[in-house]
């Protein structure tokens, strides 16, 4: 990626370099549990409700309600859930812009709070919504102006730099099937359902996702299914059938397959492999008296 400090003078405020990749709103369940992952683009989180972390450089910083969190491109993260009061909320997905702070440049993730500006920014973050699911006339135009709107919204609030991106190009349609992947991957999909909430031919879908990604989108489903599986056997007792069924595989063969094809173990591998390595870091020892 090569950034340029990209300078917002008066004359040219509303014409931000920026495009809304998708918006949706996201909320924790019982059974969710986090995975790691980065971005092509810029994502913008904005906690409606409940408690949590975000974890991102090792870091785990507390996150709360009317809490905004900018994650630049490649910026690695995961998001945490607090068990009592589950987490809630809208993101956003940018592209053409990354932010800085004039503190510290290098920074990849900052955090804000809202709460006393809670009305204005909740009502933006509808509108965007609103104008995604809806589609009406001009639509295009209105969340356009939105977005900037928001953006110089969020420039009052407290300094920072805007950075122009130039990332390789980056399909808006491939960026929402991915981020809506992300958060649905429990579910029952298949390619028609995911060109159905995309709008898109599902011939399409599956040309330019597998263009822009280097795998077909129900592959990387099945890989962020894996992804998920991996981290419940190394955290969780659970048994193999639970987390097959948690992770959205149709059936334990199904999943076991998929498992072993992906990372050349079977989950009961894995997990017996998982637990030998952690036992050697919590006991060195424990490998030299074997």
């Amino acid at each position: 990626m090569s950034n340029e400090i990209y300078e917002v003078p008066q004359s040219q405020r509303g014409h931000l370099p920026v495009k809304l990749l998708y918006v949706t709103k996201s909320k924790y369940d019982k059974d969710w549990h986090s995975t790691n992952h980065t971005h092509h683009f810029t994502e913008i989180l904005y906690i409606t409700k409940g408690k949590g972390t975000f974890i991102f450089s090792k870091k785990e910083i507390p996150v709360k309600e009317h809490d905004l969190i900018v994650i630049n491109p490649n910026a690695e993260h995961t998001e945490k859930s607090g068990v009592d009061h589950p987490l809630e909320y809208i993101a956003l997905g940018i592209q053409g812009l990354a932010f800085s702070s004039p503190d510290d440049p290098g920074l990849q993730v900052t955090f804000f709070n809202y709460k006393q500006e809670q009305n204005v920014y909740l009502f933006y973050l509808q509108q965007l919504i609103e104008e995604v699911e809806n589609q009406k006339e001009d639509y295009e135009l209105i969340i356009q102006n939105i977005l900037e709107i928001l953006l110089h919204k969020m420039m009052r609030k407290k300094a920072f730099n805007l950075e122009k991106t130039s990332t390789k190009k980056i399909n808006k349609d491939v960026a929402f099937i991915k981020n809506y992947i992300k958060q649905h991957f429990r579910e029952e999909i298949n390619l028609d359902t995911l060109a159905e909430v995309g709008h898109i031919n599902k011939y399409y879908l599956s040309h330019s996702f597998k263009k822009s990604v280097g795998v077909s989108p129900i592959e990387y489903l099945i890989q962020t299914r894996i992804r998920e599986s991996e981290i419940l056997l190394e955290t969780t007792n659970y048994p193999i059938s639970d987390i097959s069924t948690i992770t959205g595989f149709s059936s334990q063969s199904f999943f076991a397959q998929s498992f072993k094809r992906v990372t050349n173990l079977s989950p009961s591998q894995y997990r017996k492999a998982e637990k030998y390595k952690k036992t050697i870091l919590e006991n060195p020892k424990a490998s030299k008296d074997k």
